[in-house]
């Protein structure tokens, strides 16, 4: 990495000021107020990473797994290139393999739909997918946007990095003892799990496909409410990717770079990085497409004392050591670390809350509120509790995730996200889990009910008559509502039914007709539109006359029993032919 950033200065900076820069750029991370978390990786100073990251990168997307540190040129990209134009200079890394581009774009689009809140550029994407990946290795995917070969990040052993023990049982990194960041995004398998994304409509979430890759990385980046137009909102987003500060200030470097320009070039010419985060001397590949782990560097072997004198042969002291005092000196103990909030919560409780119901498509009005505590039954604060909605369903929490981390407050209690009801009825579960912990969970039952209305009423007061076998000139329309709101997509069914107190089809009188044009005088499966409508098709009469009635119901119990009149027509009031003259 060295030597190449050491070309870019020499192409593009013109004066030793302009190179102090880039040197002072490449090295801001490392400034006074940059601070480390727990396994020594450098964070943001007064950044609050997301509580989804523990301190072993666990429900980051990546694990905090290694990535590319590159820098883009320091000559801004000029515009893409006008077909048959001289060549303008522009650096081959604003360029970006057509396939990957597609799929930023499109995940950009998506979002602009779903979650138009969150404000989330495609360029992010791309600054990430840099970094990544150097863009899926240059674009080196099929026509369906899935990488040649499976992109895999190091094993996550602890060893240098993150200690991830498997959680898909090496489904996706193929290691069944050990998580690795996976594909063009590098998401490890757990987190995957639950914001895998289908990008290009082919039925399947894969990680090593682009289009889905971006679409789970645009939809990671904008959980949480958060606002990406804000800078802070933008950085806690980048951080949760991976909680670094080097790795955010490399993001936002080309976030910004790709902001200024950037262009097309076909799939497999991109220009794939040198450098990466774990490796000091520049000269180790980025994330491996073979699956293999990039070695570690050898420990320098253990060196003579302070002395310098020649040590023993087997690794016995030097000729010249002291004598030792002869009363013996008790070492100093070393102080225990403090167990931190999580260490001390024994189990979780239920604080309060209400029983879960909604109708399909309405959002639950009862939050699930859970309490950490201690064995003694004493408040554990800033603790983070994990919210995971199971079974078969589509209800997710507001924003449209299916896992939500929250942090206890002082009183040990975490409130998780509201539920939206999916239009699937049934049962499901949301498991209440603390993060670090291998405590028992918590189960929530959710129940989700059809879509329902309380009351019909007809959209018109204009009679309905007909004459023996004719048709009828109106056609009903009722409009469903339920506690006086509009009551849309609501199951319906029409009858033509005997008497009022006599709810069997009818075998004779006014009917519908089938797709044959076959009398029918039973219509199921009707639906009420988004306004709470419902019209039916054209009523048409046979040859009896008198008074029947049309009944119509709904899921939830609506009712409303319409008159329909079938007589032959009024002749009385047609004037009698004039007498001829005489």
């Amino acid at each position: 990495m060295a030597a190449q950033f050491g070309r870019r200065l020499y192409k593009g900076a013109a004066t030793t000021a302009v190179a102090a820069a880039a040197v002072a750029a490449l090295t801001a991370s490392q400034a006074p107020g940059a601070t480390t978390d727990g396994p020594g990786r450098p964070t943001a100073t007064g950044a609050t990473p997301s509580p989804d990251v523990n301190a072993d990168g666990d429900g980051a997307a990546t694990g905090n797994s290694p990535y590319y540190t590159d820098l883009p040129p320091l000559n801004s990209p000029d515009p893409a290139p006008t077909a048959g134009a001289p060549s303008s200079g522009t650096p081959s890394e604003a360029g970006i393999p057509a396939t990957v581009l597609d799929a930023y774009k499109k995940a950009e689009a998506e979002l602009r739909a779903s979650k138009p809140s969150c404000n989330l550029p495609w360029q992010l994407l791309a600054a990430i997918g840099k970094v990544e990946s150097g863009q899926a290795r240059g674009g080196r995917v099929d026509a369906n946007g899935t990488t040649t070969s499976p992109i895999l990040g190091p094993v996550l052993n602890g060893s240098g990095f993150a200690h991830i023990s498997d959680t898909d049982h090496g489904v996706y990194d193929g290691d069944s003892t050990y998580d690795r960041a996976i594909g063009p995004m590098q998401f490890i398998p757990s987190t995957w799990e639950w914001a895998g994304r289908d990008g290009n409509g082919d039925g399947k979430k894969d990680p090593n496909n682009v289009y889905d890759a971006a679409l789970a990385a645009g939809h990671y980046l904008c959980r949480n409410g958060w606002d990406l137009s804000d800078d802070a909102d933008l950085r806690r987003a980048i951080l949760s990717y991976n909680n670094s500060q080097d790795y955010l200030n490399t993001v936002l470097s080309w976030l910004e770079y790709y902001r200024k320009g950037t262009h097309s070039i076909p799939d497999g010419t991109g220009t794939i990085p040198s450098g990466r985060s774990d490796d000091r001397s520049g000269s180790r590949p980025g994330p491996s497409s073979s699956g293999t782990t990039p070695p570690r560097a050898t420990p320098e072997p253990h060196s003579p004392g302070k002395t310098g004198g020649p040590a023993k042969p087997g690794g016995g002291s030097p000729s010249t050591k002291p004598t030792p005092p002869s009363r013996s000196v008790t070492p100093p103990s070393t102080p225990s670390a403090s167990p931190t909030p999580t260490d001390t919560v024994d189990h979780l409780e239920d604080a309060g809350t209400a029983g879960l119901t909604a109708m399909a498509g309405d959002a639950f009005t009862q939050k699930i509120s859970t309490r950490a505590e201690t064995k003694a039954g004493k408040a554990v604060a800033k603790v983070r509790v994990r919210f995971t909605i199971l079974g078969d369903t589509d209800a997710t929490f507001t924003g449209g995730e299916t896992v939500a981390t929250v942090l206890t407050d002082s009183s040990g209690v975490a409130a998780a996200p509201a539920l939206q009801a999916g239009e699937q009825t049934g049962r499901f579960t949301v498991r209440a889990l603390v993060v670090g912990r291998t405590i028992s969970g918590l189960d929530y039952t959710a129940t989700v009910t059809a879509r329902a209305a309380d009351t019909l009423t007809r959209t018109s007061d204009t009679a309905l008559t007909c004459t023996p076998g004719g048709e009828f000139a109106d056609q009903v329309e009722v409009k469903a509502t339920y506690k006086g709101a509009v009551a849309d997509k609501v199951a319906a069914t029409a009858t033509l039914i005997k008497a009022a107190d006599d709810a069997t089809e009818n075998d004779k009188g006014p009917y519908f007709k089938d797709a044959d044009g076959k009398p029918v005088r039973t219509l199921k499966d009707l639906q009420t539109d988004g306004d709470g409508l419902l019209k039916l098709p054209k009523l048409y009469a046979d040859d009896t006359t008198g008074t029947f009635l049309l009944r119509i119901t709904t899921t939830g119990g609506a009712t409303l029993t319409v008159e329909l009149k079938v007589a032959a027509a009024d002749t009385s009031a047609e004037p009698s032919p004039s007498p001829s003259a005489s």
